[in-house]
């Protein structure tokens, strides 16, 4: 249950973020609505650190079961990679590619949860611009980008099987038909996620000279800027 709720989360979570796609505005409300503002009247930044502390405490429950099911020393490598030699099957390969890929995770999601908790403010049009390109962590992005999305679409694939999702009448799955789909979905987001980061640094880049300063929309500069009325 722990990797469907952080598949579910991800995928919530990549199109929240891809808002910058559809203009400063569109993440600036998203970032507004992160913070409670729509609901409590005021922007409240601790409801992001609230999230990241949630996700952070389900990763790692998550991570800790899955390490249980890895290899624990070369020994059990070498015959792991001797049954993979001996019986060639695509879902084995998938499964080292999950177990790879989620090694990468707990380095680089872990260190991406850790920035929101205690950064929450941090984010917007402006603010998350100029993490990603004046703090650079574009490169950390890049890479935790494709593993994330190479290790839920594995995980929702192998979720899939395992509780029969799609399966006929009969019970038997189409497993060709559920990897089609399962690289479907990857590509669909890595290809928005590389889309949505290269706004970002753009947007960083040119906003570098000015590092800190946070985006408001024209509707309410134009608001502060009207006269008071006499």
């Amino acid at each position: 249950m722990t990797g469907l709720f952080l598949v579910l989360f991800m995928w919530v979570h990549m199109f929240m973020v891809s808002s910058i796609l559809l203009g400063a505005d569109a993440m600036h409300f998203v970032t507004r609505l992160f913070e409670g503002e729509p609901i409590f009247g005021r922007r409240i930044p601790l409801l992001v650190s609230l999230i990241a502390a949630i996700v952070l405490l389900v990763f790692v429950v998550h991570a800790l079961a899955a390490i249980r099911k890895i290899p624990a020393s070369y020994a059990e490598y070498r015959a792991f990679r001797r049954h993979m030699s001996g019986f060639p099957h695509a879902d084995t390969a998938l499964w080292m590619l999950q177990v790879v890929t989620g090694f990468v995770l707990m380095f680089l999601a872990a260190a991406h949860l850790y920035q929101m908790l205690l950064h929450p403010a941090d984010i917007g049009p402006y603010a998350s611009s100029d993490r990603v390109w004046s703090g650079r962590w574009w490169p950390l992005y890049l890479v935790l980008l494709f593993a994330v999305e190479l290790h839920a679409g594995v995980g929702i694939y192998r979720l899939a099987i395992k509780w029969g999702w799609f399966a006929d009448r009969h019970g038997n799955m189409n497993r060709r038909r559920l990897t089609q789909i399962k690289w479907a979905l990857t590509a669909f987001f890595l290809t928005l996620g590389l889309l949505t980061l290269a706004a970002y640094m753009k947007i960083g880049y040119e906003h570098r000279d000015n590092a800190g300063e946070r985006y408001v929309p024209a509707s309410e500069t134009a608001l502060y800027a009207e006269p008071p009325r006499r």
